[in-house]
């Protein structure tokens, strides 16, 4: 009898509480559990047009690359402002740090890295002890995949790097929109001036010490503040001239941990830090939206078959579902005869040659 009582009660009221005229896609049972994995409605709504006119400058952490190609082969306008030597085969453009992004800056994993990068085109810092020797070669440490042989002396990397601040002057004066990846909140520092890298030294290039270098880890209020210094930053230098932006979070696992935890639970924090970010930022600010590459892969109705074998390879018939998602509200540009074929190279497609200098940590496992 009372059982009866409250189903008529909650008949009675079923019109006027604040879930009953929600669309499906707000309910779990409908927007995920009954749902096509594949063509996820109402999953990303816009919040700005990308004209055609739109300069699109790339940057972030590895799945940053899958973005950049994605636009370039749907006719939108991406900056390229550090273009490859006519002589460089294709299919060494990336090998060299060329046609992955808006400028041959490499992945770049964290905030404070996409901070210190503006911070130095607008002369605003310079880099400290960011020169890094291997086999008699001298590397660039903020950078430190693009010349893999390495070069022959200190001042050509002094030289190389003057060049290429010159050039990610011009992305960053010459932009609409950026479109920025996160993908880490763990990173190595030079104590002593604060420099952040890409990849710890003794990796890649390099030698480690313990009393030169630090593990640090970003917090949700260090990255918040870190993202509104590198946008005021951008201001003074572009005279205050307005951009746009896209963030998404990369939904690539950590490959190792140097966080003292398992990784699992380090990969889980990081993301969900960075997920959090860029849903304060989106929501704050009408300049800021958010595409949930994220979310689409880690759909636990997908159970991991979005992942390879190693369950952090991104499939490619993940990266083509991901990316339907954002063409849904961003449709290609159709003047495609404009696309240079050199730059969308058929042959990089695949996600094994995604440059991704995190991944070379695989090799220290036990």
């Amino acid at each position: 009898m009372i059982i009866n009582l409250l189903k008529d009660l909650i008949i009675e009221n079923i019109n006027v509480n604040p879930y009953s005229e929600l669309p499906s896609s707000a309910f779990w049972k409908s927007g995920v559990t009954q749902e096509n994995p594949y063509v996820i409605k109402s999953i990303y709504k816009k919040k700005f047009d990308i004209k055609p006119n739109t300069k699109i400058a790339t940057a972030g952490s590895c799945f940053a690359q899958h973005i950049s190609r994605h636009l370039k082969k749907n006719g939108y306008e991406v900056i390229d402002e550090e273009l490859a030597p006519p002589g460089l085969p294709d299919d060494l453009h990336q090998k060299y740090g060329f046609s992955m992004y808006s400028a041959r800056y490499g992945n770049i994993y964290t905030v404070k890295q996409l901070l210190q990068l503006a911070q130095e085109v607008a002369g605003e810092r310079k880099p400290e002890n960011y020169i890094w020797k291997k086999n008699g070669k001298y590397f660039d440490a903020l950078r430190p995949a693009v010349e893999p042989e390495g070069h022959d002396s200190e001042q050509e990397v002094i030289e190389h790097r003057n060049f290429h601040i010159e050039k990610v002057k011009n992305v960053f004066t010459k932009m609409n929109l950026l479109i920025f990846t996160l993908g880490l909140t763990e990173m190595w520092v030079h104590k002593e001036s604060g420099t952040v890298y890409p990849t710890a030294p003794g990796t890649i290039c390099g030698e480690f010490d313990d009393s030169i270098y630090e593990f640090k880890n970003a917090s949700f209020k260090e990255i918040i503040k870190d993202f509104k210094d590198f946008q005021a930053t951008l201001r003074r230098l572009r005279s205050n001239k307005s951009f746009k932006t896209i963030l998404t979070v990369s939904p690539v696992p950590l490959t190792a941990t140097a966080s003292g935890k398992h990784v699992l639970v380090s990969t889980v924090h990081s993301k969900s830090i960075l997920r959090a970010v860029a849903g304060q930022l989106s929501t704050n600010k009408e300049y800021i939206d958010y595409f949930p590459s994220y979310e689409i892969v880690n759909n636990p109705r997908l159970h991991s078959t979005t992942f390879k074998e190693n369950l952090r390879s991104v499939r490619d018939e993940t990266v083509e579902m991901v990316m339907k998602h954002f063409s849904s509200e961003h449709p290609p540009i159709k003047k495609r005869e404009k696309i240079n074929p050199k730059i969308v190279n058929e042959n990089l497609k695949s996600e094994e040659n995604i440059q991704c200098e995190e991944a070379l940590l695989e090799a220290f496992g036990k």
